[in-house]
């Protein structure tokens, strides 16, 4: 990590009202505690109303805080990854959504820091490109996980078969190149996993499903994982 950075994450680690030690500090930083009492020094002295003491821990005075949007190198790196895995593979809205908070950073970010976006050497290509129906279905099952409306699925099963489902959309999930709907099968009576590229056709009804304990998304990613640690 570079030592801006450094300097720039060792202010975010330090909080008002909360003393943190140097050996906190220096473990979250990957550094001795003797490079992060360097950097408290370093930081005082150029105005920075660290308050604290070797031995004891540090803080800042209330009411300091750092300009927003400001990133590290390798965090912006990171959201640009993010955003355009999301322009790939997210779907027609969300990449609309992936772009214009890319544009947004852009606007606001120091101009050495601008060019990061464009040549950030990092890409998350679609090659065998998300099918427009799995993007329209992707943005249905996103509304309806946030409304907790029911959702009834024409369905292609492995074997081939065809099948209708009245489900419960919990949760929707990426594997790498497939989407999953993670939900409460009523057919079953338990919880099912549905490809969407394997939906034949969605619509979500008019019927809200209850907060049901034992039916909730948690429950959904324990019994996943429940199921894992067996096979």
């Amino acid at each position: 990590m570079r030592r801006a950075d450094r300097l720039f994450s060792l202010t975010q680690l330090l909080r008002p009202g909360h003393v943190t030690t140097a050996r906190e500090l220096a473990e979250q930083l990957q550094v001795s505690e003797r490079t992060v009492y360097r950097d408290i020094r370093d930081l005082s002295l150029s105005g920075v109303p660290i308050a604290g003491e070797a031995g004891v821990g540090y803080t800042v005075s209330d009411g300091f805080s750092l300009p927003p949007l400001m990133f590290t190198a390798e965090e912006l790196t990171a959201l640009v990854l993010g955003a355009r895995m999301v322009q790939s593979w997210g779907g027609p809205v969300l990449a609309g959504d992936a772009e214009r908070v890319l544009n947004k950073v852009a606007a606001v970010l120091p101009e050495g820091m601008q060019e990061r976006i464009d040549s950030t050497p990092l890409f998350a290509p679609a090659f065998s490109g998300v099918s427009h129906n799995v993007g329209k279905t992707l943005a249905l099952l996103r509304d309806a996980v946030d409304a907790r409306q029911k959702i009834t699925l024409a369905y292609t099963r492995d074997d081939g078969q065809q099948s209708r489902r009245t489900v419960w959309p919990l949760g929707l999930f990426f594997w790498g190149r497939v989407w999953t709907l993670g939900s409460w099968c009523e057919m079953r009576g338990s919880f099912r996993n549905f490809r969407l590229d394997r939906m034949q056709s969605a619509s979500a009804t008019e019927e809200v499903y209850p907060e049901t304990p034992g039916r909730t998304l948690r429950d959904l990613i324990r019994a996943e994982s429940e199921r894992c640690e067996k096979e």
